[in-house]
């Protein structure tokens, strides 16, 4: 599943584009929030999902979906979600969503879902979203359940209704997270500046136990459009122990047009990705480092349920240490939970290098099945041969070792 997808053509023309990205080894160009094709049959679209709407446009909040996907896409093949819920779902896990809100009865999401203040409204849909990809249990669509289908989560409001980040907002809403023991704080919006009361915030979290994970970028409202914007840090990704997590296309490349930043610690999909809304039961196309954060968060949430006892930095290593090797280390959900970490002094949450590892890998275990499967099968075929010999020999010798059914030979 790792490397099925490496070496690829990223480009793509517009009319296939969100088709080959609900499939594992396709590659993609960067989304746009426009509809684009999905990859269930000629004509059906997926309306994308933005992460802010232009206030100045009077845009009306985001309409419900008619369109509904037919398949698991990529990025949860990606992940290899259907087995990592044979060891993991974060039941009894509060994730804390900072971003634009959570409708608590979307569809996937109902009876799991408390929302503080304002944030019980999503106009964007935006928070709905990612709270479908951490949490959702894929309703009549299974297959599209997210990383962890048991966890419960906190809607918390970091936007204005429109979706635009505050710094204010994302720091009080921090405090409320750490208020109510949220062991997971997914962080979906970035900051340009640093800003001293949400620092202190993720501090005093962090300090209280909470794995805290964060956007290493904003979401561009139109990738590759505009002036390029140069390389910078953006907060509260780039606090001290603080998860930074960006997006990648199946190549493990980050889309075109992705803000450039420094200290990114994982890599999760980010392209090209289902999931539902807050009104409807149809789903929509979405992307950006917020949708790989919500995996990640999702992640850390399995981890934490499956290992209760883990410190937030152990739980941080085990998503660092497990993931795939690459310029971006890619997230792999299930070798976070399954791995049997050394003994060496836990990295420092997320910015140290991983100490030893030693992975459950089902390729690994496919390898050894493949050689006792090939074992056995030598095995009988020696003990074949030994019983043909014993059979056929003496027969053979009686006839002169003359071919079966041929007749006395002529002695006249």
């Amino acid at each position: 599943m790792r490397s099925s997808v490496r070496g690829t053509a990223r480009l793509l023309s517009g009319a296939g584009l969100a088709a080959a990205l609900l499939l594992p080894a396709a590659p993609a160009l960067a989304l746009t929030p426009s509809v684009l094709p999905a990859a269930d049959g000629p004509g059906q679209q997926l309306p994308g999902m933005p992460s802010t709407l232009d206030a100045d446009a009077g845009q009306a909040c985001t309409p419900a979906s008619g369109e509904k996907a037919k398949k698991q896409d990529w990025s949860r093949q990606r992940l290899d979600l259907d087995r990592l819920h044979r060891h993991g779902t974060g039941a009894g896990v509060t994730v804390a969503l900072i971003d634009t809100g959570v409708v608590a009865g979307a569809t996937g999401l109902d009876g799991r879902v408390t929302a503080e203040g304002a944030a019980g409204a999503d106009c964007v849909g935006h928070g709905t979203f990612l709270a479908g990809l951490i949490a959702g249990d894929g309703g009549s669509t299974p297959g599209l359940a997210g990383v962890a289908p048991r966890a419960r989560i906190l809607a918390l409001r970091g936007t204005d209704e429109r979706g635009r980040a505050d710094a204010d907002l994302v720091a009080e809403a921090v405090r409320d997270a750490t208020r109510a023991d949220a062991e997971v704080i997914a962080i979906a919006v970035a900051l340009p500046r640093r800003d001293a009361g949400l620092t202190s915030a993720i501090a005093d979290a962090r300090r209280a136990g909470a794995v805290v994970l964060a956007a290493a970028t904003p979401d561009p409202p139109s990738r590759g459009s505009g002036d390029e914007i140069p390389a910078r840090t953006y907060w509260p990704a780039g606090e001290p122990g603080v998860l930074s997590v960006a997006d990648m296309l199946p190549d493990g490349a980050r889309p075109d047009g992705s803000l450039r930043t420094g200290g990114i610690d994982l890599a999760a999909p980010g392209a090209g990705v289902v999931s539902g809304g807050p009104r409807g039961d149809g789903h929509y196309l979405g992307g950006g480092a917020s949708v790989a954060t919500a995996y990640a968060a999702g992640a850390a949430a399995v981890v934490r349920a499956a290992h209760p006892g883990a410190s937030p930095a152990v739980v941080t290593r085990r998503l660092t240490a497990t993931a795939y090797p690459a310029d971006l280390p890619q997230l792999d959900p299930y070798a976070a939970v399954t791995a049997v970490l050394g003994d060496a002094t836990p990295a420092t949450a997320g910015r140290a290098g991983p100490g030893p590892v030693s992975l459950h890998d089902t390729s690994a275990a496919d390898r050894a099945t493949g050689r006792a499967t090939l074992f056995v099968l030598l095995g009988t075929a020696a003990v074949l041969s030994v019983l043909w010999a014993a059979f056929a020999v003496p027969r053979a010798r009686a006839r002169g070792w003359r071919a079966a059914g041929a007749g006395e030979p002529d002695r006249g």
